[in-house]
């Protein structure tokens, strides 16, 4: 072997010694990234009125949405961070999904995160255009008529038609008049267990009206 030689065989151990250190930061990068997407890996805060989903439910919601939005469809998430979170852990390149949200904590979704204050339903960036997604998912924040209206014409300025809506059982009959939906069999469950019944509600006919299976 000649010195040639033995530079190419330095060279290429250096090579892939490089190669290893790179596909190690890529990994580290991305289980940081998965890290944030984890179901209450931003902490509840009560003051904002905010109770996340169970894993399970929050993964049965997510699949709902992927299903009904369809190949290459795209889904809002309002005011629903937990189904979110669960959605970016399915995620592929044949959905997108958004979150409009009030808590800034949630930022560190970068160009998918949106500030929302439901006090200006219609006050949203100019990247949200109308009739613009899919499916749009919300559980609005407080179970008040006053709340629901107002996300409700969000939830309509956003749709091209097919809504899944989270809240309380007794904002069942002004749902179904601002929203056209139905209440599903299906019950959503919370990590902390909340005194209020819950239930989901949907404009179409949902995979979700198979009842929840104890």
């Amino acid at each position: 072997m000649n010195d040639s030689d033995d530079d190419d065989t330095q060279l290429s151990a250096h090579t892939l010694a490089a190669l290893q250190e790179f596909y190690l930061d890529q990994q580290k990068k991305q289980c940081a990234e998965c890290s944030n997407y984890f179901v209450g890996s931003v902490e509840e805060d009560w003051q904002l009125s905010q109770f996340w989903y169970s894993d399970e439910t929050a993964q049965r919601l997510a699949q709902e949405a992927i299903e009904v939005a369809g190949s290459g469809g795209r889904i809002a998430c309002i005011s629903v961070p937990s189904v979110y979170q669960k959605l970016k852990q399915l995620w592929n390149e044949d959905f997108s999904t958004i979150l409009l949200e009030y808590d800034t904590r949630f930022s560190i979704y970068g160009k998918d995160f949106f500030f929302y204050d439901y006090n200006n339903p219609l006050n949203l960036h100019e990247d949200l255009q109308p009739h613009s997604c899919d499916l749009v998912i919300t559980d609005p924040p407080y179970l008040s008529d006053e709340c629901l209206s107002k996300v409700a014409l969000t939830v309509k300025y956003l749709t091209k038609g097919k809504i899944l809506l989270c809240t309380g059982a007794v904002m069942e009959d002004l749902a179904a008049k601002l929203l056209s939906v139905k209440m599903c069999k299906f019950l959503p469950k919370h990590n902390k267990n909340l005194a209020n019944g819950f239930c989901c509600y949907t404009n179409y006919t949902s995979g979700l009206d198979i009842p929840t299976i104890n």
